[in-house]
């Protein structure tokens, strides 16, 4: 079908039209102008990126201040993603039809009075409705984030542009570790919301001053769009609310998460029928459902699955050693570094030939880093975990741009309208993936740290020298605040036990890392072996078509 311009088309030169729908034009700018588009860029990218990061670093503090349980406060973080995974159903077509302005103005402007309601948030409903809402709001910020950075480079450089673009959003959560005490130190949680909502009216002002040029505008929604959304919507937020709460509340004493992920699959078996059959899909079934693309979205999902041996695995085991998050801001500066090195170097060496190999080398890094982390004792302190999260925050600052840039030039190759399946198929399996890693592994290292409480526990024999002798220090570090020596045994004895289950909790996350390791070699051995597939298929054709060349031509 034609695309059925709503306004006349500017006289652009060749150079300057946008490469689809919804995207803007690209100019020439300036200098000056450029290194401006850069430097919202940046803001627009560290606002979205710090609206949830600051929440999921200072939820236990949030928890404390709300009076929530665990289970609640885990809903913040949660009702985010909910909403965040599937905007982009709607606000891509949405900015192909009314334009980038609006979407620029609406989105950030609703995202501004969501944050400041936020200050207001005084009860658990009200925090959870104010999150949701932030999340889809929100899904305008990253996208605007990379939007301004592909106008601070040349046409040509415009590979470079998106994967500094895409890549600013990951600084958000070492900022927010590194941010969060002093802004706690002002004040109450309110202050964190007060300092996301100031980011968000900056990132307005920024965008009213400086505004991307206009782009193309066409007639891009039908009624059965809204449709899709209602059906697709609920269920991508059920999955999400599923892999958020499971290890929480645990997958198997919960009914309600059977009965999601059922209504989750009916959901979207319907969605995905409707659009199979429409003239014009929303979402390109038959191309999502090719090899191809399974395969690109299995690899996008692990990427970001095995990447969770950062913010869970590495986080974890020293928040179980009782390291604040005071003394992990070193380790996350060194995580800041690694990320801003591992995006710069992406960007020097990108073009198509690299990108595949840079993600590999993220892989292997992953995998490497995972090991070296698997000898932690509770005696590891930060400082002992700078080389393999420096690495692994390389590999994270490298790998995003160059897969973003894989999916975005296949469904390019296939026209404008395939834009909205891609930009929904990477926002999901970014955020399933980032979702799961933490679900999955947390149920790995509690299985385990069960299995190693039950072995330590088994080998503590009240007879044995040692134990007793055990029991007997920590019995006396009671002393001076307990004289009944019964009193002072049982508080002995209940120490040595903690003692025990805290080195149970070391060994179950050396597990995980060892896992995350094995995975990390699992994943490499198949993307190493579908890659060196297509290069020989590639170069068979190649040499087919050579020799038919030849052939006709004698």
């Amino acid at each position: 079908m034609p695309d059925k311009y709503l306004e006349p088309l500017p006289n652009w030169e060749p150079h300057e039209r946008p490469s689809m729908p919804g995207s803007p034009a690209t100019p020439l700018h300036a200098p000056p102008v450029r290194l401006a588009y850069a430097l919202v860029s940046v803001l627009l990218g560290l606002t979205g990126g710090l609206g949830n990061a600051l929440i999921s670093v200072n939820l236990p503090y949030i928890q404390g201040d709300l009076g929530l349980t665990p289970t609640q406060g885990a809903w913040l973080p949660a009702a985010f993603l909910m909403v965040n995974v599937s905007a982009n159903l709607i606000l891509v077509k949405f900015r192909q039809q009314y334009g980038l302005r609006r979407f620029a103005e609406i989105g950030l402007a609703l995202y501004a009075v969501f944050t400041i309601a936020h200050v207001f948030a005084n009860n658990f409903p009200m925090a959870v409705l104010v999150r949701a809402a932030s999340g889809f709001a929100g899904a305008t910020i990253t996208t605007l984030g990379t939007l301004y950075m592909l106008q601070a480079f040349r046409k040509a450089q415009v590979g470079k542009g998106l994967v500094i673009g895409v890549g600013i959003s990951q600084l958000a959560t070492p900022l927010a570790w590194l941010l969060s005490p002093a802004l706690r130190d002002l004040g109450e949680w309110h202050r964190l919301y007060i300092f996301e909502a100031g980011m968000a009216l900056c990132s307005l002002a920024a965008i009213t001053l400086l505004k991307l040029p206009p782009g193309i505008r066409i007639k891009a929604f039908e009624r059965l769009d809204f449709l899709t959304f209602a059906l697709l919507g609920p269920a991508l937020a059920m999955i999400a609310a599923v892999l958020a709460q499971g290890r929480i509340q645990w997958w198997l004493t919960q009914p309600w998460m059977g009965f999601s992920l059922a209504a989750a699959l009916v959901l979207i078996i319907i969605a995905v029928a409707i659009e199979h059959h429409r003239r014009n899909p929303l979402l390109q079934t038959r191309w999502l459902g090719t090899s191809e693309m399974l395969r690109f979205a299995f690899g996008a999902i692990m990427l970001r699955f095995i990447l969770s041996e950062q913010n869970y695995g590495a986080v974890g085991l020293l928040q179980t050693l009782g390291l604040t998050a005071d003394q992990l801001q070193p380790l996350f500066a060194v995580i800041l570094a690694g990320i801003v090195a591992g995006i710069a170097v992406s960007a020097l060496v990108f073009s198509p030939k690299t990108m595949i190999p840079q993600i590999l080398v993220s892989i292997v890094l992953i995998g490497i880093a995972s090991f070296m982390d698997t000898d932690s004792t509770n005696q590891t302190r930060p400082q002992d975990l700078f080389v393999s999260q420096g690495i692994l925050a390389f590999a994270s600052g490298m790998f995003l741009g160059p897969l973003m840039m894989i999916g975005f030039l296949r469904a390019l190759q296939n026209g404008p309208t395939y834009i909205v399946s891609f930009t929904v198929l990477f926002s999901f399996t970014q955020s399933l993936g980032g979702l799961a890693g933490p679900a999955l592994f947390g149920t790995f290292e509690t299985v385990r740290e069960k299995y190693h409480s039950s072995h330590l526990i088994e080998n503590v024999n009240r007879t044995d020298p040692l134990v007793v002798q055990r029991l007997q220090l920590q019995s006396q570090v009671y002393a001076p605040v307990q004289t009944d020596p019964t009193l002072q045994q049982a508080l002995g004895t209940s120490q040595l036990s903690q003692a025990a289950t805290r080195e149970a909790h070391v060994l179950a996350f050396n597990d995980v890392f060892r896992l995350i390791g094995f995975v990390s070699i699992t994943f490499l051995s198949w993307s190493l072996f579908h890659t060196l597939r297509l290069s020989y298929r590639r170069r068979k054709a190649e040499r087919a078509q050579a020799n038919s060349s030849n052939n006709a031509a004698t």
